[in-house]
Protein backbone atom coordinates (compact mmCIF):
# COMPACT_ATOMS: atom_id res chain seq x y z
CA UNK A 1 0.00 0.00 0.00
CA UNK A 2 2.37 2.36 0.59
CA UNK A 3 4.26 2.11 -2.89
CA UNK A 4 0.69 3.13 -3.96
CA UNK A 5 0.53 6.15 -1.65
CA UNK A 6 4.13 7.31 -1.70
CA UNK A 7 4.25 9.18 -5.27
CA UNK A 8 1.16 11.18 -3.86
CA UNK A 9 2.93 12.02 -0.42
CA UNK A 10 6.06 13.34 -2.56
CA UNK A 11 3.92 16.00 -4.39
CA UNK A 12 3.12 17.30 -1.35
CA UNK A 13 5.53 19.83 0.93
CA UNK A 14 7.92 17.15 2.97
CA UNK A 15 6.47 18.47 6.61
CA UNK A 16 2.86 18.12 5.46
CA UNK A 17 3.64 14.37 3.99
CA UNK A 18 4.93 13.65 7.24
CA UNK A 19 1.77 14.85 9.20
CA UNK A 20 -0.55 13.26 6.53
CA UNK A 21 1.31 10.11 6.63
CA UNK A 22 1.25 10.14 10.64
CA UNK A 23 -2.63 10.61 10.22
CA UNK A 24 -2.26 7.33 7.65
CA UNK A 25 -1.06 5.41 9.84
CA UNK A 26 -3.74 6.14 12.96
CA UNK A 27 -6.67 5.71 10.76
CA UNK A 28 -5.22 2.20 9.27
CA UNK A 29 -4.64 1.17 12.82
CA UNK A 30 -7.72 2.16 13.95
CA UNK A 31 -9.87 0.75 11.54
CA UNK A 32 -8.14 -2.86 11.91
CA UNK A 33 -6.39 -1.77 8.29
CA UNK A 34 -2.43 -1.75 9.76
CA UNK A 35 -2.07 -5.45 8.28
CA UNK A 36 -2.29 -3.79 4.30
CA UNK A 37 0.85 -1.77 5.71
CA UNK A 38 3.10 -4.02 6.84
CA UNK A 39 3.71 -7.82 7.90
CA UNK A 40 4.83 -7.58 10.97
CA UNK A 41 8.18 -9.29 11.51
CA UNK A 42 8.52 -12.92 13.38
CA UNK A 43 10.47 -12.18 16.83
CA UNK A 44 13.82 -12.14 17.26
CA UNK A 45 14.24 -11.42 21.00
CA UNK A 46 17.08 -9.37 21.52
CA UNK A 47 18.21 -8.23 25.22
CA UNK A 48 20.19 -5.31 25.85
CA UNK A 49 20.52 -2.52 28.44
CA UNK A 50 18.39 -5.60 30.72
CA UNK A 51 15.38 -4.76 28.77
CA UNK A 52 14.17 -7.81 26.85
CA UNK A 53 13.47 -6.22 22.94
CA UNK A 54 11.10 -8.52 20.72
CA UNK A 55 13.36 -7.74 17.77
CA UNK A 56 16.38 -5.15 17.56
CA UNK A 57 14.59 -3.28 14.73
CA UNK A 58 13.02 0.32 16.29
CA UNK A 59 11.92 3.72 15.31
CA UNK A 60 14.52 6.54 15.64
CA UNK A 61 13.39 9.77 17.28
CA UNK A 62 11.29 12.40 15.31
CA UNK A 63 8.81 10.47 13.47
CA UNK A 64 6.61 11.13 16.68
CA UNK A 65 7.80 14.15 18.89
CA UNK A 66 4.62 14.21 21.25
CA UNK A 67 3.92 10.41 21.25
CA UNK A 68 0.49 10.78 19.81
CA UNK A 69 0.96 7.56 17.49
CA UNK A 70 2.44 5.08 19.50
CA UNK A 71 -0.19 2.41 19.52
CA UNK A 72 0.03 2.88 15.22
CA UNK A 73 3.81 3.18 14.98
CA UNK A 74 3.91 -0.04 17.42
CA UNK A 75 1.55 -1.87 15.40
CA UNK A 76 3.99 -2.05 12.21
CA UNK A 77 6.07 -4.55 13.58
CA UNK A 78 9.18 -2.11 15.45
CA UNK A 79 10.84 -3.83 18.17
CA UNK A 80 10.44 -1.12 20.03
CA UNK A 81 9.72 2.99 19.96
CA UNK A 82 11.48 5.77 20.46
CA UNK A 83 9.92 9.26 20.82
CA UNK A 84 10.51 12.98 21.23
CA UNK A 85 12.61 14.83 21.29
CA UNK A 86 10.62 16.76 23.85
CA UNK A 87 11.43 19.74 25.90
CA UNK A 88 10.45 20.86 29.28
CA UNK A 89 7.87 23.82 27.65
CA UNK A 90 5.99 23.74 24.20
CA UNK A 91 7.71 25.69 21.23
CA UNK A 92 7.09 25.79 17.48
CA UNK A 93 10.30 25.06 16.45
CA UNK A 94 12.26 27.07 13.02
CA UNK A 95 10.20 29.37 10.64
CA UNK A 96 8.77 26.98 7.73
CA UNK A 97 9.52 25.69 5.29
CA UNK A 98 12.01 23.99 7.20
CA UNK A 99 11.96 20.40 5.75
CA UNK A 100 13.27 19.17 2.08
CA UNK A 101 13.58 15.50 -0.09
CA UNK A 102 16.36 14.63 -2.06
CA UNK A 103 14.79 11.97 -3.61
CA UNK A 104 18.08 11.33 -5.97
CA UNK A 105 20.02 10.64 -2.61
CA UNK A 106 16.93 9.15 -0.89
CA UNK A 107 18.05 11.88 1.86
CA UNK A 108 15.97 14.16 3.72
CA UNK A 109 17.24 17.68 5.31
CA UNK A 110 15.95 19.22 8.22
CA UNK A 111 15.72 22.30 10.35
CA UNK A 112 12.87 21.28 13.07
CA UNK A 113 14.21 22.79 15.77
CA UNK A 114 12.14 20.47 18.32
CA UNK A 115 9.23 21.64 17.53
CA UNK A 116 6.76 19.43 19.86
CA UNK A 117 4.30 20.33 22.65
CA UNK A 118 6.13 20.37 25.87
CA UNK A 119 6.99 17.16 28.28
CA UNK A 120 3.89 17.60 29.85
CA UNK A 121 1.92 17.30 26.53
CA UNK A 122 3.98 14.08 25.57
CA UNK A 123 3.41 12.13 29.24
CA UNK A 124 0.13 12.37 28.60
CA UNK A 125 0.02 10.34 25.34
CA UNK A 126 2.14 8.09 26.59
CA UNK A 127 -0.22 7.69 29.19
CA UNK A 128 -3.23 7.20 27.09
CA UNK A 129 -1.69 4.84 24.67
CA UNK A 130 -1.99 0.95 25.44
CA UNK A 131 1.55 0.06 24.38
CA UNK A 132 3.24 -1.49 26.92
CA UNK A 133 6.44 -2.60 24.85
CA UNK A 134 9.96 -0.84 24.66
CA UNK A 135 9.40 2.81 24.44
CA UNK A 136 12.43 4.99 24.77
CA UNK A 137 11.86 8.99 25.24
CA UNK A 138 13.92 11.54 23.87
CA UNK A 139 15.00 14.78 25.58
CA UNK A 140 16.60 18.04 25.07
CA UNK A 141 16.62 21.47 26.27
CA UNK A 142 14.20 24.80 25.10
CA UNK A 143 15.61 27.01 21.98
CA UNK A 144 15.95 29.74 24.52
CA UNK A 145 17.98 27.98 27.43
CA UNK A 146 21.40 28.72 27.87
CA UNK A 147 24.23 26.12 27.48
CA UNK A 148 25.14 27.11 31.07
CA UNK A 149 21.45 26.08 32.50
CA UNK A 150 20.57 23.53 29.56
CA UNK A 151 21.11 20.62 32.37
CA UNK A 152 18.19 21.95 34.07
CA UNK A 153 15.74 21.60 30.98
CA UNK A 154 17.19 17.92 30.93
CA UNK A 155 16.39 17.37 34.69
CA UNK A 156 13.57 18.81 34.23
CA UNK A 157 12.23 16.15 31.16
CA UNK A 158 14.23 13.39 32.96
CA UNK A 159 12.26 13.53 36.12
CA UNK A 160 9.03 13.75 34.14
CA UNK A 161 9.01 10.88 31.27
CA UNK A 162 11.42 8.24 34.03
CA UNK A 163 8.02 6.22 35.48
CA UNK A 164 6.59 5.99 31.51
CA UNK A 165 10.13 4.89 29.78
CA UNK A 166 11.78 1.73 29.13
CA UNK A 167 14.63 3.72 28.66
CA UNK A 168 15.46 7.78 27.98
CA UNK A 169 17.92 9.10 25.28
CA UNK A 170 19.69 12.43 25.69
CA UNK A 171 19.80 14.13 23.12
CA UNK A 172 22.69 16.86 23.06
CA UNK A 173 23.56 16.12 19.20
CA UNK A 174 20.54 17.63 17.29
CA UNK A 175 22.00 20.49 14.35
CA UNK A 176 19.19 22.43 14.87
CA UNK A 177 19.50 24.31 18.03
CA UNK A 178 22.19 26.39 18.26
CA UNK A 179 24.89 25.55 20.32
CA UNK A 180 23.49 22.41 21.60
CA UNK A 181 26.06 20.40 20.04
CA UNK A 182 28.90 22.58 22.08
CA UNK A 183 27.67 19.99 25.04
CA UNK A 184 29.53 17.98 23.86
CA UNK A 185 32.83 19.37 24.67
CA UNK A 186 34.86 17.15 27.06
CA UNK A 187 34.85 18.78 30.15
CA UNK A 188 31.10 20.71 29.41
CA UNK A 189 29.90 16.53 28.74
CA UNK A 190 31.74 15.34 31.99
CA UNK A 191 29.65 17.96 34.33
CA UNK A 192 26.80 17.47 32.27
CA UNK A 193 26.18 13.89 32.21
CA UNK A 194 27.26 13.93 35.74
CA UNK A 195 24.69 15.51 37.09
CA UNK A 196 21.84 13.67 35.12
CA UNK A 197 23.57 10.21 36.50
CA UNK A 198 22.62 11.24 39.90
CA UNK A 199 19.09 12.17 38.76
CA UNK A 200 19.05 9.01 37.26
CA UNK A 201 20.10 6.98 40.44
CA UNK A 202 18.01 9.13 42.48
CA UNK A 203 14.62 8.42 40.13
CA UNK A 204 15.82 4.46 40.23
CA UNK A 205 15.66 4.81 43.90
CA UNK A 206 12.50 7.01 43.84
CA UNK A 207 10.66 4.28 41.50
CA UNK A 208 12.34 0.92 42.75
CA UNK A 209 13.10 1.02 39.02
CA UNK A 210 16.51 1.86 37.38
CA UNK A 211 15.84 3.00 33.66
CA UNK A 212 18.64 2.84 31.56
CA UNK A 213 19.64 6.50 29.94
CA UNK A 214 21.61 6.52 26.90
CA UNK A 215 23.62 9.60 24.90
CA UNK A 216 23.17 10.27 21.49
CA UNK A 217 25.44 11.39 19.39
CA UNK A 218 26.70 13.63 16.09
CA UNK A 219 28.32 12.26 12.99
CA UNK A 220 30.61 14.91 13.20
CA UNK A 221 32.83 14.62 15.51
CA UNK A 222 36.78 14.52 15.10
CA UNK A 223 38.35 11.66 16.09
CA UNK A 224 40.07 13.24 19.98
CA UNK A 225 36.32 14.45 20.14
CA UNK A 226 35.03 10.77 20.14
CA UNK A 227 37.72 9.77 22.22
CA UNK A 228 37.19 12.15 24.93
CA UNK A 229 33.23 11.22 24.75
CA UNK A 230 34.08 7.48 25.37
CA UNK A 231 36.11 8.49 28.10
CA UNK A 232 33.53 10.38 29.50
CA UNK A 233 30.63 7.67 29.00
CA UNK A 234 33.06 5.39 30.27
CA UNK A 235 33.79 6.72 33.35
CA UNK A 236 30.09 7.85 34.21
CA UNK A 237 29.08 4.69 33.57
CA UNK A 238 26.54 5.42 30.87
CA UNK A 239 24.07 3.02 29.95
CA UNK A 240 23.95 2.88 26.21
CA UNK A 241 25.21 5.32 23.31
CA UNK A 242 23.00 6.11 19.94
CA UNK A 243 25.19 6.63 16.81
CA UNK A 244 24.27 9.20 14.85
CA UNK A 245 21.97 11.91 15.12
CA UNK A 246 21.87 13.80 11.47
CA UNK A 247 24.96 15.80 9.65
CA UNK A 248 25.78 19.04 8.68
CA UNK A 249 28.27 17.25 5.89
CA UNK A 250 27.08 17.81 2.33
CA UNK A 251 29.86 16.26 0.50
CA UNK A 252 27.36 12.85 -0.17
CA UNK A 253 25.10 15.40 -1.81
CA UNK A 254 26.93 17.46 -4.33
CA UNK A 255 24.65 20.44 -5.89
CA UNK A 256 22.07 18.58 -5.42
CA UNK A 257 18.85 20.89 -5.34
CA UNK A 258 17.98 21.88 -1.57
CA UNK A 259 21.56 20.48 -0.76
CA UNK A 260 22.18 24.73 0.34
CA UNK A 261 19.69 24.14 2.64
CA UNK A 262 20.83 24.84 6.20
CA UNK A 263 19.94 21.61 9.03
CA UNK A 264 20.39 17.81 9.45
CA UNK A 265 20.94 15.54 6.24
CA UNK A 266 19.90 12.16 7.13
CA UNK A 267 19.10 9.16 4.91
CA UNK A 268 21.32 6.95 2.18
CA UNK A 269 24.05 9.88 2.14
CA UNK A 270 24.72 9.44 6.40
CA UNK A 271 24.72 6.04 6.46
CA UNK A 272 28.57 5.62 5.88
CA UNK A 273 29.63 8.44 7.82
CA UNK A 274 27.09 7.48 10.76
CA UNK A 275 28.37 3.52 10.60
CA UNK A 276 31.88 4.95 10.58
CA UNK A 277 31.22 6.42 13.73
CA UNK A 278 29.77 3.63 15.07
CA UNK A 279 32.63 1.52 14.28
CA UNK A 280 34.91 3.52 15.80
CA UNK A 281 32.94 4.14 19.12
CA UNK A 282 32.73 0.59 19.60
CA UNK A 283 35.85 -0.05 19.38
CA UNK A 284 36.81 2.84 21.96
CA UNK A 285 33.98 1.45 23.97
CA UNK A 286 35.33 -2.63 23.82
CA UNK A 287 31.71 -4.20 24.61
CA UNK A 288 31.45 -1.95 27.98
CA UNK A 289 28.85 0.32 26.63
CA UNK A 290 26.04 -1.24 24.15
CA UNK A 291 25.09 0.71 21.52
CA UNK A 292 22.31 1.58 19.16
CA UNK A 293 23.36 2.31 15.23
CA UNK A 294 20.96 4.84 13.23
CA UNK A 295 21.53 6.45 10.07
CA UNK A 296 21.02 5.85 6.53
CA UNK A 297 19.31 2.38 6.74
CA UNK A 298 17.41 2.09 3.67
CA UNK A 299 17.48 -1.58 3.29
CA UNK A 300 18.34 -4.91 5.63
CA UNK A 301 21.71 -4.79 4.47
CA UNK A 302 22.36 -1.11 5.83
CA UNK A 303 20.91 -2.90 9.53
CA UNK A 304 23.19 -5.62 9.16
CA UNK A 305 26.18 -3.17 8.58
CA UNK A 306 25.21 -1.95 11.52
CA UNK A 307 25.50 -4.87 13.46
CA UNK A 308 28.69 -5.92 12.23
CA UNK A 309 29.62 -2.50 13.34
CA UNK A 310 29.51 -3.27 16.84
CA UNK A 311 25.58 -2.34 17.18
CA UNK A 312 23.05 -4.46 19.11
CA UNK A 313 19.97 -2.65 18.20
CA UNK A 314 19.19 -0.41 14.82
CA UNK A 315 16.55 2.30 14.09
CA UNK A 316 15.36 4.59 11.75
CA UNK A 317 13.39 7.01 10.34
CA UNK A 318 13.76 8.46 7.13
CA UNK A 319 14.16 4.53 5.94
CA UNK A 320 10.20 5.30 6.14
CA UNK A 321 9.54 7.91 4.38
CA UNK A 322 11.62 6.50 1.43
CA UNK A 323 11.01 2.56 2.31
CA UNK A 324 7.80 2.77 4.50
CA UNK A 325 6.83 0.05 7.15
CA UNK A 326 7.84 -3.01 5.06
CA UNK A 327 11.55 -1.88 6.04
CA UNK A 328 10.78 -2.86 9.70
CA UNK A 329 10.17 -6.77 8.10
CA UNK A 330 13.40 -6.38 5.90
CA UNK A 331 15.44 -5.54 8.32
CA UNK A 332 14.76 -8.03 10.99
CA UNK A 333 15.02 -10.71 8.04
CA UNK A 334 18.24 -9.42 7.66
CA UNK A 335 19.75 -9.30 10.90
CA UNK A 336 17.98 -13.00 11.45
CA UNK A 337 19.39 -13.93 8.77
CA UNK A 338 23.30 -13.16 9.31
CA UNK A 339 22.81 -14.21 12.94
CA UNK A 340 25.31 -16.70 13.84
CA UNK A 341 23.73 -20.06 14.31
Amino acid sequence: MYALARPFLFCLDAERAHDLALTSIEAAYRTGLNPLLAVKPTLLPTKVFGIEFPNPVGLAAGLDKNGAHIDALAALGFGFIEVGTTTPRSQPGNPKPRMWRLPQHRAVINRLGFNNGGVDALVRNVEKAAFSGVLGINIGKNKDTPNERAVDDYLVCLERVYARASYITVNISSPNTQGLRDLQEEETLRRFIGSLREAQERLAAKHSARKPMLLKIAPDLRDAELDAIAGVLLDAKVDGLICTNTTIDRSGIGNARHADETGGLSGKPLCAKATSVLRGMANRLDGKIPLIGVGGILAGDDAVAKIAGGASLVQFYTGMIYRGPALIRECVDAIRAKAPA
